[in-house]
């Protein structure tokens, strides 16, 4: 069995995140304009509730696909906000739409190539 590209895991993740019910999944390609990850996953959550079957989702495909698992990191002091799960290759960021629209990180990261 061919094994899969990074890209092609990184969709599979997007594809995860919105079988989960992940709002506005977002995939970027900013491999070419850094050297500590290639994939962008955004995805915005409605609750924290959400966000743990979300994670679990990932550790589950995790397993299963052999990408590295750096420790969960919540970004805002709440951390329900924005949670940032980190694959080394690929990381998943799981946002409330208010914190989506503050850091705006497709803009910020407006020189990627949107995969979806």
């Amino acid at each position: 069995m061919e094994e899969k590209t990074t890209e092609q895991k990184a969709m599979e993740l997007a594809q995860l995140m919105e079988d989960g019910k992940g709002q506005d999944v977002c995939v970027l390609d900013i491999s070419a304009l850094n050297s500590w990850t290639d994939y962008f996953v955004i995805v915005t959550v409605t609750s924290g509730a959400q966000a743990e079957g979300l994670y679990k989702y990932v550790k589950e495909y995790n397993r299963e696909n052999g990408l590295e698992f750096h420790q969960a990191a919540h970004k805002t002091p709440q951390g329900n906000e924005w949670q940032l799960l980190d694959l080394g290759a690929i990381v998943i960021h799981l946002m409330t739409q208010e914190a989506r629209d503050f850091y705006e990180l497709e803009k910020l990261w407006h020189a990627g190539r949107k995969l979806r």
